[in-house]
């Protein structure tokens, strides 16, 4: 890379890093596991979100040992509300085997480590220069603006290969001497300064050297083609009730969206289904009384599709044997299972 200001920029950009740096609690730690954790968490997922479930999930699994070994259910328990829950099986997935591979040590090399379950480029990187101060790329999203800024990089970050673009400059440009930092510094100027839209270029630190700022075009960078449009699905979700006051509920399939959360019963709409029937049919019940009077429609947009949800709160009587993974459940046991966000918000309303 003919980049004349790499010394400059380095200089500039982990200076500012160590005076404006975020407190953030996965940054006062040096420990590999806890640094991962932090890392998968944050996939797709605010810094403000993370904090609080950072800390009660270490809490819970100070050890890769203790991850290694917990109950799924429990797990994902831990995990509800942050979504995208392959997140946290594939994380457990790949503390297990460190602990059982590689006695319990995070390996330490870029070849190594992304065998890993679940560990990819960026999270790589991530542990790798912040827990090992290896000088190792970790390009995600904002890092991809930043340089596409500084550098002018015009390809779309959108096409899969673009990223290698990215890395090759991140090698080129990171600080030996401090990788983790000025992989984080990269990080923080993309969510703090180089922001999506009305960067903030007169309190840039790096300024000086960002190609696009002289151009006066740092709004227009990255380049980015629009996404398809979501798929929408639509579903009638049963609140079901039996005489004794305990509500239907089952678990998801063990592979696919939300595996092996709870929720309530949910038929599939189409032109030719009749989901009350689909619901008696499936679930071996009979609806007794319909609660006209309850009305609970919302949606939930998934990063691949968008679920639209109409809620049917119902009173039944269960004719004979329940499908396998459904059963009726106390209100009180139902809130110790793991539910994804479209069931909590229903939860929210039955108490």
């Amino acid at each position: 890379m003919n980049y004349p200001y790499i010394e400059e920029f380095r200089h500039s950009l982990v200076e500012w890093f160590h005076q404006e740096k975020r407190d953030l609690p996965w940054r006062r730690t040096s420990d590999p596991y806890k640094i991962w954790v932090s890392e998968v968490m944050l996939q797709q997922t605010r810094v403000d979100t993370v904090i609080p479930y950072y800390n009660r999930f270490l809490d819970k699994y100070p050890t890769l040992q203790s991850l290694a070994y917990a109950p799924q259910e429990e797990l994902l328990k831990m995990w509800e509300g942050l979504g995208y829950y392959s997140r946290a099986r594939n994380l457990q997935a790949g503390v297990k085997e460190v602990v059982e591979k590689y006695d319990a040590i995070v390996p330490d090399t870029r070849h190594d480590i992304s065998k890993l379950k679940g560990i990819g480029p960026y999270t790589a990187g991530a542990i790798l220069s912040i827990a090992y101060n290896k000088p190792e790329h970790a390009v995600d999203g904002n890092v991809m603006r930043v340089l596409s800024r500084v550098l002018h990089i015009t390809e779309d970050i959108a096409v899969p290969k673009t990223k290698k673009v990215f890395e090759e400059a991140v090698d080129a440009l990171i600080d030996e001497d401090y990788p983790g930092d000025f992989n984080q510094a990269l990080m923080d100027l993309g969510a703090m300064i180089c922001t999506p839209t009305s960067p903030k270029c007169l309190l840039c630190p790096v300024r000086d050297y960002c190609t696009a700022f002289q151009e006066g075009d740092a709004d227009q960078l990255p380049i980015k083609s629009k996404k398809t449009k979501t798929k929408k699905v639509k579903f009638d979700v049963f609140v079901a009730i039996d005489k004794e006051g305990k509500y239907l509920v089952e678990k998801r399939k063990e592979e696919g969206l939300l595996a092996n959360m709870w929720q309530f019963p949910m038929i599939e709409l189409n032109e030719n289904a009749n989901s009350i029937e689909s619901f008696q049919h499936n679930y071996n019940v009979i609806i007794l009384e319909k609660a006209d009077d309850k009305d609970l429609n919302f949606k939930h947009i998934f990063s691949h599709l968008t679920w639209e949800l109409n809620c049917i709160f119902v009173q039944v009587e269960q004719q004979s044997t329940l499908p396998n993974d459904a059963l009726f459940l106390a209100m009180d046991s139902i809130q110790a299972l793991p539910m994804p966000v479209p069931m909590l918000k229903i939860m929210n309303v039955l108490n």
